[in-house]
């Protein structure tokens, strides 16, 4: 070939081109059009020493190039024009799970081929994952100066942890019937499921293995397996031979709390609790056919029913409370549960639920519920005190007319809250104690080596030991139980309360880190977080 062209970049742009004669190296430069790029010196004499052009006058490039009048110049004396192919660079992802290839374009030479390309990937270390329909269009029909993938590996892929299959509902819900006339039967609740003896409670799915990959340079990348599942055992339930499943012991009521399923008996009390039964500490169930008088405790494992009033008393339940008339607990009754509250009404008390809390009317108590709060019925009243609740608030009167002090506050778990400082402070003191047992087996492994330790030093090293390895395990699961807690709490917060009558003033709201100051009265209305601000909005939102 006798000349070569320079291809400009853009259509308007200049371009120059060499010209091959018996009398010399002509170099003709073309102008640009429009608003497009000129040629530079640089680009000229960067392709004359690709093209191993000899002894070229720098100074007539620089002229032909001022000059881009078209005017084929001198530039070197006669000489052959190089021919010079078409080149392969291969690089490679830096998880070694793609070969990119970018092909230089030939000048007066030829495209590379097939094996060329191959060979070119074979040095570069890439013998895997070669996509051959991609290198065959390539060579048929060339794209240069672009980046291809041209291998491409295997990426491995994890395994799935085993599961526990419950073959009971672990998320019963209870459902106080609404009746006709707006008030509430609490006494069609739903609640107990019930198991018999040697009934499977749940069972184990295996775990599925990890695939392994492969990177384009033929290494194996290694999967992770799925880790097996462990059997939730509790109360009252065994484990079967196989180590698969579960089965209830005796019969009674199915529970899953705290991550355990645990089968409960019920205690059943005739009459009130008072003097004659004293204090109450059960394992499973409680129903109280009576009240329960002030100054007296009642603790359950399972759920707790009365019949009759709650007074002064303090309730606390693994499960859930229902209270068939309601509390008075004249400013020293405490309801503390690991599921739902579901009272008639609650005064003057202070309540503690993990799961949802379901009145016709609370007034004046202290209350702090780790999912839903639900005041229904023909009152569906909340007056006075303080309510802090995880998710939402949904009731017909919040506040009075007397514009009473109400405070509410939705979006975060408290018990969330109380357990990340108890985590923290736990783990601070684990730290401390794991130092002095790290600092007692350093000074006795020194005795050791020196041949002076006393059987009594030895048994001391021994337990020493024994603490490390406790203190360090207790230490990862409560690290991990912590940073799960810190996801959890930066979670912005989407509590809502909805009111289907009246929010008098005197109600502070506060949702999130947000809080609004009713100061008049709103009426059928959602209160949300809308960024920084809480925004009212229409019922059903």
């Amino acid at each position: 070939m006798a000349n070569g062209i320079d291809k400009a970049k853009n259509i308007n742009d200049g371009f120059f081109q060499l010209l091959f004669q018996n009398d010399g190296v002509y170099l003709s430069v073309y102008p640009p059009v429009n608003k497009g790029k000129k040629v530079e010196s640089k680009d000229v004499i960067d392709r004359l020493i690709r093209k191993n052009v000899k002894n070229f006058s720098r100074e007539m490039v620089e002229f032909a190039v001022r000059k881009a009048d078209k005017t084929p110049i001198r530039i070197a004396e006669p000489q052959e024009e190089a021919k010079i192919n078409a080149t392969a660079n291969i690089s490679i992802s830096p998880d070694k799970l793609k070969a990119f290839i970018c092909i230089t374009p030939p000048d007066n030479g030829r495209m590379l081929t097939y094996d060329e390309i191959v060979e070119e990937l074979n040095k570069s270390g890439v013998i895997y994952g070669i996509k051959k329909s991609v290198l065959e269009s390539l060579v048929k029909y060339p794209v240069y100066n672009e980046m291809h993938c041209i291998a491409e590996g295997t990426p491995p892929v994890n395994g799935q942890n085993g599961k526990v299959k419950f073959h009971f509902d672990i998320k019963r819900e209870t459902r106080p019937t609404i009746l006709e006339d707006g008030r509430v039967d609490f006494r069609e609740l739903n609640l107990i499921e019930s198991v018999v003896q040697g009934q499977i409670l749940c069972s184990l799915e295996p775990p599925v293995p990890g695939t392994p990959g492969k990177t384009v340079l033929g290494t194996d990348i290694p999967a992770l397996d799925g880790k097996p599942a462990v059997l939730p055992k509790g109360r009252n339930v065994s484990v079967s031979e196989d180590g698969m499943s579960l089965f209830a012991n005796i019969s009674g009521q199915v529970s899953y709390v705290d991550g355990k399923v645990n089968v409960f008996s019920t205690y059943e009390v005739p009459d009130n609790v008072d003097n004659s039964t004293g204090n109450i500490n059960f394992v499973g169930n409680v129903i109280v056919r009576g009240n329960v008088l002030s100054g007296f405790t009642l603790e359950a494992g399972g759920n707790v029913e009365v019949w009759g009033v709650v007074e002064g008393a303090v309730i606390k339940a693994g499960g859930d409370i229902i209270l068939r008339r309601g509390m008075q607990g004249m400013g020293k009754g405490m309801l503390i549960s690991g599921g739902d509250i579901i009272a008639r009404y609650i005064e003057n008390s202070n309540v503690i639920a993990e799961g949802n809390i379901k009145a016709e009317a609370i007034m004046h108590s202290n209350v702090k519920c780790g999912n839903k709060l639900e005041l229904a019925g023909k009152k569906g009243l909340l007056v006075g005190g303080t309510c802090k609740v995880g998710r939402e608030i949904t009731a017909k009167v919040i506040g009075s007319y007397l514009a009473t002090t109400t405070d509410i506050e939705v979006g975060s778990d408290p018990t969330l809250r109380e357990r990340y400082k108890a985590i923290k402070e736990e783990i601070s003191r684990i730290e401390t104690d794991l130092r002095k047992a790290d600092q007692a087996v350093a000074i006795l492994k020194k005795l050791e080596l020196a041949g002076t330790l006393s059987p009594e030093k030895q048994e001391m090293m021994a337990k020493s030991v024994r603490t490390k390895v406790y203190y360090s395990g207790r230490l990862v699961e409560l690290k991990d139980e912590l940073h799960e807690l810190e996801i959890k709490l930066q979670e912005e917060s989407y509590g809502k309360i909805r009111c289907y009558n009246y929010i008098y003033p005197g109600t502070r709201v506060t949702i999130g880190s947000s809080m609004l100051f009713v100061r008049e009265n709103l009426q059928y209305c959602t209160l949300y977080r809308d960024g920084a601000d809480i925004r009212v909005g229409s019922i059903d939102r």
